[in-house]
């Protein structure tokens, strides 16, 4: 074999009655691509090296199938996030889910959330108060969230709440992880997956309601760094160390900066922007 031809040793079925050969491998293929993108949309953007190792695959294989995938517009490629100082030499390139490749994992019936929204927002006069009667339904459908979200934080710790909520959420389908961050000191939850992001973009309200709800499960102000629904890989909701710490303190004498609701600072429109 000359250097630089690679050997072909696809599988192949046994030759039926005297006709060719045929390849099984085009429906793994198929599979082991799928395998692939339900790794990025699982686990966020991810180079080539990441799914390696999570799928046991090489990364010669891997990055056969993100060409096929990018071809398709499924993943596209982005430059690495490096959080501190950057070291020498280009930043490792990694690949993130595409809207075209969130529909293709069962995300059809987000259009009917955006037509059911909209008609909210219009028999409510539209304007303001359109805005406030979709904003008062996605809080009442974040309160409905939060009740199957509870039974996992009710036992949690203070500081594995967090973990706790990621766990809650991964349960209904957000795919979510903890990251812990050194400075500031905290956690971020990260939802690699959202059912309904394109509703989300054209309503934030969604989003700010959701943020809402985590704040007050877990009794602490939290602030929301990024939203899938902005065109970020991850929604990405920062928790503080210090507001950690201090949800496990003694009850002090309430007094009415106290009495009130853990608030939030998290709004869509800062979506992607860090606050430090």
């Amino acid at each position: 074999m000359k250097k630089g031809h690679e050997r072909d040793e696809t599988p192949v079925a046994p030759a039926a009655a005297g006709g060719p050969a045929l390849p099984l491998a085009v429906e793994e293929q198929s599979g082991t691509r799928r395998r692939v993108a339900r790794s990025i949309l699982d686990h966020g953007p991810s180079t080539a090296g990441d799914l390696a190792g999570r799928l046991e695959l090489t990364q010669a294989a891997v990055r056969r199938h993100l060409d096929a995938l990018v071809a398709e517009g499924l993943v596209e490629p982005r430059e690495k996030r490096v959080y501190g100082s950057r070291g020498r030499g280009r930043p490792a390139k990694v690949f993130a889910i595409t809207d075209s490749g969130r529909d293709a994992f069962d995300q059809a019936y987000d259009e009917l959330a955006v037509e059911a929204l909209r008609w909210i927002e219009r028999l409510a006069g539209g304007g303001e108060r359109g805005a406030a009667a979709v904003m008062e339904f996605a809080r009442a459908k974040a309160a409905d969230q939060a009740e199957l979200y509870r039974p996992f934080l009710e036992e949690a710790l203070p500081e594995e709440r967090a973990r706790a909520l990621a766990e809650a959420l991964s349960h209904q389908g957000y795919a979510a992880t903890v990251r812990r961050v050194p400075a500031p000191a905290g956690d971020q939850v990260c939802q690699h997956h959202c059912p309904v992001a394109h509703a989300a973009a054209r309503f934030p309200q969604l989003c700010e309601a959701e943020t809402e709800v985590f704040s007050r499960l877990l009794g602490s102000h939290v602030q929301r760094l990024a939203t899938i629904a902005h065109g970020d890989g991850v929604c990405t909701t920062f928790v503080p160390e210090t507001d950690l710490s201090e949800a496990d303190a003694p009850e002090k004498p309430e007094t009415p900066e106290k009495s009130e609701k853990p608030k939030s600072t998290a709004s869509p429109r800062t979506a992607g922007r860090n606050p430090a």
